[in-house]
């Protein structure tokens, strides 16, 4: 089932912390991309087809941008979508299919509940400002809403380019649009009835 994004997160508020185990099986905070003057987070997985449309863009930003952190964070009950566990992550990054900065666990579903997620992908860019990390973007990564269209306007990497510019991003909300995020049963979070 596909679904569209929803803001609960205002730009300007502050990056929900996380603690979350990475592919190479180190866990991962806020505090581990504090170096970046911008940070990326995408919730994602391995196996929805408008996720994986993604994928080479996601690694381009990670490699074009070295003041970008690029975070991608798998939320999905892996136990009802098997090739979205956690091992099916390490092989897509030990393969080379995702090469983002970190590609993360959220297990608990917790924090994609906290960040206001609702499909795969859905990206936040944040600023670092003032010593955290404050939502400059939450929207489509491009205009290719479906996964065999291409591309004609780069919406993250306009928003990208402004913030590293230290210009405000453009505040018109597109939503991004992919597989609705497969909650486990009873986590589905108070926004999911806006969806």
């Amino acid at each position: 089932m596909a679904g569209e994004s929803v803001q609960q997160l205002t730009l300007g508020d502050a990056a929900p912390d996380f603690e979350l185990q990475g592919t190479d099986e180190d866990t991962y905070t806020l505090a581990d991309f504090a170096d970046s003057e911008a940070l990326l987070v995408v919730f994602t997985c391995n196996h929805c087809p408008y996720a994986k449309a993604k994928f080479d863009l996601l690694n381009e930003y990670a490699d074009q941008y070295d003041e970008v952190a690029v975070v991608g964070i798998n939320p999905n009950d892996a136990e009802e979508y098997p090739d979205d566990s956690f091992e099916r992550m390490q092989e897509l990054v030990e393969g080379g299919t995702i090469a983002y900065d970190a590609y993360l666990r959220d297990e608990s579903q917790a924090i994609a509940a906290a960040y206001g997620a609702v499909c795969t992908p859905d990206p936040f860019l944040f600023r670092r400002e003032d010593g955290e990390f404050q939502l400059a973007y939450h929207g489509r990564l491009d205009d290719a809403l479906n996964p065999d269209d291409e591309p004609t306007q780069f919406d993250v990497e306009e928003a990208i380019e402004a913030v590293l510019s230290g210009e405000s991003v453009a505040d018109e909300f597109k939503p991004s649009r992919g597989c609705t995020i497969k909650w486990k049963p009873g986590n589905e979070p108070d926004y999911w009835d806006q969806v």
